[in-house]
């Protein structure tokens, strides 16, 4: 079964779920700043793409590779944003919203998706609250990740 995400784009892995990620996106805040309505890990979102792969040892090195990697993601998006450095910050947070998006973690894609339009309208500083609910959700998602899927 091949999805379109909500831009119409055939093949995109996983993006129905996607789509509601951004559907509830205003541009502004994030209700409950955390997006806690929606799950911190949607397994059907690799089903998904193990399905659409024909391979599930692709989904699963993607999903592994997607953990490994969060202590660096994490660092990066962190000091970037403390460097003030726009570009980095936004090169950082775009990276974790789709990867986050790919392996189902809605919440943290929601995360990032609410930091990346602050970083949008300059306001490295302000993202701060947003920064700190990355941290907890994408610890968080990680560990569900490896309990639920990489087992």
């Amino acid at each position: 079964m091949m999805t379109t995400s909500a831009a119409g784009h055939p093949g995109d892995v996983g993006a129905n779920r996607v789509g509601s990620v951004s559907s509830s996106a205003s541009g502004g805040a994030l209700p409950a700043l955390g997006g806690s309505e929606l799950p911190l890990l949607d397994s059907a979102v690799l089903r998904d793409m193990e399905e659409q792969l024909g391979r599930p040892d692709i989904a699963w090195n993607f999903a592994n590779d997607y953990a490994g990697m969060w202590v660096e993601r994490q660092r990066c998006l962190v000091d970037s944003v403390e460097r003030e450095d726009r570009m980095a910050a936004l090169d950082a947070v775009i990276s974790l919203k789709v990867s986050s998006a790919m392996v189902g973690g809605l919440r943290l894609a929601r995360l990032a998706e609410a930091l990346e339009a602050t970083l949008r309208r300059g306001d490295l500083r302000d993202g701060a609250s947003v920064l700190a609910m990355i941290s907890l959700h994408g610890h968080a998602t990680v560990k569900e990740l490896r309990q639920r899927y990489l087992r």
